[in-house]
């Protein structure tokens, strides 16, 4: 593929996705692939074949088998059955157009949902008012900017799987259960490989995203971390200043899946020496060290991580938390977790780490299941593992003594969060076995010190 750029102004090559504006790129004619004589390798008849087959998938076969269209399983859900694992989203390709479909199901008063799709192909009939089938007509992109692709229809199912973007990702499967692989992808998945389909640097250029999911199924399909195509690794790093012009949503959502997945320490680490940190929002000064030490010392405790901890333990303060925010747009959930490892990360109980840790969830604000799982995050990070099941079963009770009852002998109304406070923290030390009678006795006392100190 050949990129061009209208120049604008002069700027060192870092910034060039930032500086210059895309023209539509016409894809350079590539040369094709090394491919199948044959694409049909092997016939599917097994149990899990035939459990994805619902009576709305034979109405969809039945009427494309009448209107005498092709129609196949594509991509990801073809990888699975293969290695027996059953898909949870089947999608569709077939050589009629989205006219001709759109004619079909209007005759055979199928309904159509979500039109959006319809321009790149994507039609989606709902099948006996039950089922919702994706089927996009076979295509190849013919301008690119690295994010997004106009494509053109085609009838031909090889140039369909030529632009796609692993080999594994590229086979279709027929609903006679023919598994057609036209670039070795069948292979590459009996190797555990994970390789571009064709030249990597084309695939990368065409959507740069590619990048972080080579790595994503790399982590779903390889047998060992760091066994690399260097070839594909080199074409990464060529590319790699791609990313800056990608959303950070589509980053996240990407990397959290690695960060979810096997070698989560190793992928990362790999895609920082490809230089992936600077076009995805991260500080200088990653703390590496710490990062490697939780990773490792999580997998030799069979704990996992949500993957913003993974991320945290990079970071320094709040404030790389908000930097790297602004560029991947995390969830409140998510940013909120990571500013709170940090804060507490050099916290040191000195005595009862339980009832210390206790403590925090128990005047927590906002959802206290929320709370359970950043303080349990934390332990892990800390490598404090025998704490995370004694916070997962803890259930702070409800204060026996209400606002309503304190207001009452509480003078001053400003001090009643306080008391609260500090009767709550009697309670916890009591192990919560205190009733109310007995913890109203304490709000005078508690009452006097406040006044003192104020």
């Amino acid at each position: 593929m050949l990129i061009i750029f209208r120049r604008t102004n002069c700027i060192p090559f870092r910034h060039l996705l930032r500086n210059y504006t895309w023209e539509k790129v016409i894809m350079k004619e590539e040369l094709m692939p090394r491919s199948r004589s044959n694409p049909v390798i092997t016939k599917l008849d097994n149990p899990l074949f035939h459990s994805i087959f619902t009576p709305e998938l034979n109405e969809l076969a039945r009427l494309f088998k009448q209107y005498n269209y092709e129609i196949k399983i594509a991509g990801g859900a073809v990888r699975d059955i293969l290695m027996d694992i059953k898909p949870t989203d089947l999608d569709f390709a077939t050589d009629a157009t989205p006219d001709q479909m759109k004619e079909m199901f209007e005759k055979e008063k199928v309904r159509l949902i979500n039109a959006k799709g319809e321009k790149h192909g994507t039609m989606t009939p709902r099948i006996n008012d039950k089922e919702n089938f994706e089927v996009t007509t076979l295509r190849i992109d013919t301008h690119t900017d690295g994010r997004h692709a106009k494509v053109q229809f085609t009838k031909d199912w090889k140039l369909d799987a030529r632009r796609r973007d692993l080999t594994i990702n590229s086979m279709f499967l027929d609903l006679d259960g023919r598994v057609y692989d036209y670039f070795f992808g069948y292979d590459d998945l009996q190797k555990r490989r994970v390789v571009f389909v064709g030249d990597p640097a084309y695939r990368i250029r065409e959507d740069y995203l590619r990048i972080l999911r080579y790595f994503r199924f790399y982590g779903r399909i390889a047998e060992r971390p760091n066994d690399y195509n260097e070839f594909t690794i080199a074409a990464i790093k060529e590319n790699i200043h791609g990313l800056e012009g990608i959303s950070g949503e589509r980053i996240w959502n990407e990397w959290a899946k690695i960060l979810s997945g096997n070698f989560a320490k190793e992928l990362t680490l790999k895609m920082f020496e490809c230089g992936i940190a600077k076009y995805v929002g991260l500080p200088d000064n990653l703390d590496i060290e710490r990062f490697k030490t939780v990773s490792d010392g999580c997998k030799q405790n069979n704990f996992s991580l949500q993957p913003i901890t993974y991320l945290a333990m990079l970071l320094k303060n709040e404030d790389d938390v908000l930097q790297l925010h602004k560029r991947l747009k995390f969830s409140a959930f998510e940013r909120d977790l990571a500013f709170f490892v940090l804060r507490f990360w050099e916290d040191q109980p000195t005595t009862d780490a339980l009832k210390f840790y206790k403590r925090i969830l128990m005047h927590a604000k906002g959802k206290p299941e929320h709370m359970k799982t950043y303080i349990c995050e934390l332990l892990k990070c800390k490598q404090k593992y025998n704490l995370v099941e004694e916070i997962e079963k803890t259930v702070i009770p409800r204060l026996p003594v209400t606002g309503h009852i304190l207001s009452q002998q509480v003078p001053n109304q400003k001090m009643l969060g306080a008391v609260i406070k500090k009767l709550k923290d009697i309670w916890l030390d009591k192990n919560f076995e205190m009733n109310a009678e007995e913890l109203l006795q304490e709000v005078p006392r508690i009452v006097s010190e406040l006044e003192d100190k104020s």
